[in-house]
């Protein structure tokens, strides 16, 4: 509720996505809905953010990435909202051909996806219960992003060093 008052105009909130853009590890999250204690994240999750990209995935470490969703995303600067959309699927830095995974992976994912496939022209959802996968910044800085996803789990990023995107999305296909 506070950023609300940390973030009081558009410029603001532009400062702050700017700040998101880059590679983080996911370090904390509460985990949403009745979870609202914060843990320690056991595995190395990932995201990275630029101008036109979301993805995330995860690893053994930021060397070593065994899945990564990569796609578009759009931001609404008044809700401080990213949505995000899955348009590649790599397994060990390898991007997969999507008509090579099964419908249900497809489907469960979105891949493929945009807003118009949910929401109609008044920003109303489509169908109940069917909504694009979102995060909506809380904060950001040089070293790290706050975030709220979908079902309400808070999670706490720190920057990585290194940019993760030679690790994550080879171009290479299997």
């Amino acid at each position: 509720k506070k950023a609300f008052s940390i973030y009081p105009n558009d410029e603001t909130k532009a400062q702050m996505w700017s700040k998101a853009y880059g590679s983080w590890k996911l370090v904390l999250a509460t985990g949403g809905g009745r979870y609202t204690t914060f843990k320690p994240v056991p595995i190395f999750a990932f995201a990275y953010i630029d101008e036109n990209n979301f993805g995330n995935g995860i690893g053994i470490n930021e060397k070593i990435i065994l899945l990564s969703l990569l796609g578009p995303h759009f931001f609404n600067t008044k809700r401080r909202q990213m949505i995000i959309c899955i348009d590649d699927f790599f397994l060990f830095s390898k991007l997969i051909d999507n008509d090579s995974l099964p419908s249900f992976m497809k489907d469960g994912m979105g891949l493929g996806k945009r807003p118009s496939d949910y929401y109609d022209a008044k920003g109303r959802l489509k169908k109940k219960g069917s909504r694009m996968p979102a995060f909506t910044f809380i904060a950001s800085s040089d070293d790290s992003l706050v975030a709220r996803g979908g079902s309400g789990g808070i999670a706490i990023w720190t920057r990585l060093k290194e940019d993760i995107v030679s690790a994550a999305y080879s171009r290479e296909k299997y």
